[in-house]
Protein backbone atom coordinates (compact mmCIF):
# COMPACT_ATOMS: atom_id res chain seq x y z
CA UNK A 1 0.00 0.00 0.00
CA UNK A 2 1.53 3.31 -1.32
CA UNK A 3 1.41 6.36 1.38
CA UNK A 4 0.21 9.43 0.05
CA UNK A 5 1.91 12.57 0.41
CA UNK A 6 0.37 16.36 1.05
CA UNK A 7 1.76 19.52 1.57
CA UNK A 8 -0.80 23.07 2.20
CA UNK A 9 -0.01 26.40 0.07
CA UNK A 10 -1.51 29.41 2.21
CA UNK A 11 -0.62 32.95 2.75
CA UNK A 12 -0.32 32.93 6.37
CA UNK A 13 2.17 34.74 8.02
CA UNK A 14 4.17 34.60 11.25
CA UNK A 15 2.62 36.94 13.57
CA UNK A 16 5.81 36.86 16.19
CA UNK A 17 7.95 37.62 13.16
CA UNK A 18 5.57 40.09 11.82
CA UNK A 19 5.79 42.06 15.43
CA UNK A 20 9.55 41.26 15.19
CA UNK A 21 10.08 42.96 12.04
CA UNK A 22 8.14 46.07 12.95
CA UNK A 23 9.87 46.21 16.35
CA UNK A 24 13.13 46.50 14.58
CA UNK A 25 11.60 49.22 12.64
CA UNK A 26 11.02 50.93 15.67
CA UNK A 27 14.79 51.09 16.71
CA UNK A 28 16.19 51.62 13.29
CA UNK A 29 14.24 54.61 12.73
CA UNK A 30 14.47 56.02 16.45
CA UNK A 31 18.07 55.77 15.93
CA UNK A 32 18.21 57.23 12.33
CA UNK A 33 19.68 60.89 11.94
CA UNK A 34 17.58 62.10 9.38
CA UNK A 35 14.50 61.23 11.53
CA UNK A 36 15.44 62.93 14.70
CA UNK A 37 13.13 65.68 16.03
CA UNK A 38 10.79 64.82 13.76
CA UNK A 39 7.74 62.75 14.46
CA UNK A 40 7.12 59.43 12.82
CA UNK A 41 4.63 56.17 13.94
CA UNK A 42 4.33 52.30 12.79
CA UNK A 43 1.31 50.95 14.44
CA UNK A 44 -0.09 47.56 13.67
CA UNK A 45 -3.68 46.89 14.09
CA UNK A 46 -3.95 43.31 14.66
CA UNK A 47 -7.88 42.90 14.53
CA UNK A 48 -8.15 45.26 11.48
CA UNK A 49 -5.05 43.55 9.80
CA UNK A 50 -3.65 46.95 8.95
CA UNK A 51 -0.23 48.63 9.42
CA UNK A 52 -0.22 52.13 9.24
CA UNK A 53 3.24 54.54 9.04
CA UNK A 54 2.40 58.43 9.96
CA UNK A 55 5.59 60.54 9.31
CA UNK A 56 6.17 64.51 8.89
CA UNK A 57 6.62 64.80 4.84
CA UNK A 58 6.51 62.51 1.82
CA UNK A 59 10.23 61.78 1.87
CA UNK A 60 10.09 60.43 5.26
CA UNK A 61 7.46 58.72 4.52
CA UNK A 62 8.87 56.61 1.69
CA UNK A 63 11.65 56.56 4.00
CA UNK A 64 9.78 54.66 6.52
CA UNK A 65 8.16 52.46 3.75
CA UNK A 66 11.65 51.10 2.64
CA UNK A 67 12.41 50.50 6.22
CA UNK A 68 9.36 48.62 6.88
CA UNK A 69 9.96 46.53 3.72
CA UNK A 70 13.92 45.99 4.20
CA UNK A 71 13.35 44.64 7.57
CA UNK A 72 10.16 42.16 6.38
CA UNK A 73 12.23 40.93 3.52
CA UNK A 74 15.44 40.41 6.66
CA UNK A 75 12.49 38.02 8.46
CA UNK A 76 11.81 35.85 5.64
CA UNK A 77 8.58 37.49 5.09
CA UNK A 78 7.50 38.68 1.47
CA UNK A 79 6.97 42.49 0.78
CA UNK A 80 3.61 41.07 -0.82
CA UNK A 81 2.45 40.57 2.78
CA UNK A 82 1.47 44.48 2.49
CA UNK A 83 -1.02 45.88 0.15
CA UNK A 84 -1.01 49.82 -0.25
CA UNK A 85 -4.98 51.21 0.80
CA UNK A 86 -4.02 54.71 0.69
CA UNK A 87 -1.90 57.98 1.40
CA UNK A 88 -4.18 60.73 3.40
CA UNK A 89 -3.03 64.08 5.12
CA UNK A 90 -2.94 63.41 8.99
CA UNK A 91 -2.90 65.81 11.64
CA UNK A 92 -0.09 67.99 12.70
CA UNK A 93 0.60 68.49 8.87
CA UNK A 94 2.06 64.85 8.72
CA UNK A 95 1.28 61.82 5.91
CA UNK A 96 -0.22 58.50 6.47
CA UNK A 97 0.21 55.95 4.77
CA UNK A 98 -2.03 52.72 5.26
CA UNK A 99 -1.21 48.91 4.31
CA UNK A 100 -3.76 45.86 4.57
CA UNK A 101 -1.88 42.87 5.64
CA UNK A 102 -2.37 39.99 3.12
CA UNK A 103 -2.62 36.71 4.89
CA UNK A 104 -5.03 34.85 2.63
CA UNK A 105 -5.11 33.70 -0.84
CA UNK A 106 -8.34 35.17 -2.58
CA UNK A 107 -10.66 32.41 -4.25
CA UNK A 108 -9.90 33.91 -8.23
CA UNK A 109 -6.38 33.31 -7.27
CA UNK A 110 -6.47 29.90 -5.63
CA UNK A 111 -8.66 28.69 -8.41
CA UNK A 112 -5.74 29.89 -10.84
CA UNK A 113 -2.75 28.23 -8.43
CA UNK A 114 -4.75 25.15 -9.19
CA UNK A 115 -5.09 25.34 -13.11
CA UNK A 116 -1.66 26.00 -13.06
CA UNK A 117 -0.90 22.76 -10.99
CA UNK A 118 -2.57 20.74 -13.34
CA UNK A 119 -0.94 21.93 -16.01
CA UNK A 120 1.82 20.82 -14.81
CA UNK A 121 0.66 17.52 -15.95
CA UNK A 122 2.17 14.87 -13.07
CA UNK A 123 0.51 12.55 -10.75
CA UNK A 124 -0.64 15.15 -8.27
CA UNK A 125 -4.24 16.49 -6.76
CA UNK A 126 -4.55 19.79 -5.91
CA UNK A 127 -7.99 21.27 -4.02
CA UNK A 128 -8.66 24.54 -2.33
CA UNK A 129 -10.16 23.77 1.59
CA UNK A 130 -10.93 27.05 2.79
CA UNK A 131 -8.12 29.51 2.72
CA UNK A 132 -4.98 26.93 1.69
CA UNK A 133 -4.85 24.62 -0.95
CA UNK A 134 -3.76 20.90 -0.61
CA UNK A 135 -1.91 19.25 -2.81
CA UNK A 136 -1.67 15.40 -2.81
CA UNK A 137 0.84 12.62 -4.36
CA UNK A 138 2.08 9.06 -3.74
CA UNK A 139 5.48 11.12 -4.86
CA UNK A 140 6.80 13.55 -2.55
CA UNK A 141 9.23 14.33 -5.63
CA UNK A 142 6.32 15.65 -7.58
CA UNK A 143 5.23 17.28 -4.56
CA UNK A 144 8.68 18.95 -4.48
CA UNK A 145 8.85 20.11 -8.54
CA UNK A 146 4.87 21.73 -7.73
CA UNK A 147 6.67 23.42 -5.05
CA UNK A 148 9.47 24.67 -7.68
CA UNK A 149 7.09 25.90 -10.55
CA UNK A 150 4.59 27.67 -8.29
CA UNK A 151 7.35 29.33 -6.76
CA UNK A 152 8.79 30.25 -9.95
CA UNK A 153 5.43 32.45 -10.68
CA UNK A 154 4.80 35.90 -9.72
CA UNK A 155 1.20 35.35 -7.68
CA UNK A 156 -0.28 38.30 -5.82
CA UNK A 157 -0.67 36.43 -2.66
CA UNK A 158 2.70 35.83 -0.36
CA UNK A 159 2.55 32.42 -0.98
CA UNK A 160 3.61 29.53 2.24
CA UNK A 161 4.21 25.92 1.40
CA UNK A 162 3.87 24.39 4.65
CA UNK A 163 2.66 20.77 6.86
CA UNK A 164 4.48 18.75 3.81
CA UNK A 165 4.07 14.98 4.66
Amino acid sequence: MAKEHSLDITAKINLQTFKDALAQVDREVSNRYDFKGTTYEVSYKEKEKTLVLVASSDYKLDALKDIVIAKLVKHNLSSKVLEELRVEDASGGTRKLTYKVVDYIETKEAKKIVAEIKKLKRKVTAQIEGDSIRVKSKQIDDLQLVIKEIRAMEWEAPLVFENMR
